[in-house]
């Protein structure tokens, strides 16, 4: 039977979430949100759901579930949906005498 970790949404969070527009597609998610939670035994999110459904570690509009081969569904009024996470690209480091570019001659560069 699959297994799944929980990432719960922060709580501060949450309120933005349910406001939030519906998307279309793969939801886009920041690893730093996210506070990882248990795992769980389940043959589907749904089936996962519906076992937690009725205690304390119920899974909430917000919350992940992150299958075995690293597949997100995140739980939304209208089910759970694929998620993947937003991976930023790493910013440049400044110039330390290698000849390698700053923020601003990076940026510079791009306008030209």
């Amino acid at each position: 039977m699959p297994c799944y970790r929980i990432h719960r949404l922060k709580d501060h969070l949450r309120a933005a979430f349910r406001s939030a527009p519906h998307v279309s597609g793969a939801a886009e998610v920041k690893a730093r949100d996210y506070a990882p939670g248990d795992r769980i035994e389940a043959a589907s999110p749904y089936a996962a759901f519906f076992a937690l459904r009725d205690t304390e570690l119920r899974l909430e509009v917000g919350d992940l579930l992150e299958g075995e081969d690293g597949c997100l569904r995140i739980c939304k009024f209208v089910g759970f949906e694929e998620a993947r996470w937003l991976v930023s690209e790493p910013a440049l480091v400044a110039s330390n005498g290698t000849g390698e570019k700053t923020d601003c001659e990076a940026q510079r560069v791009a306008l030209e």
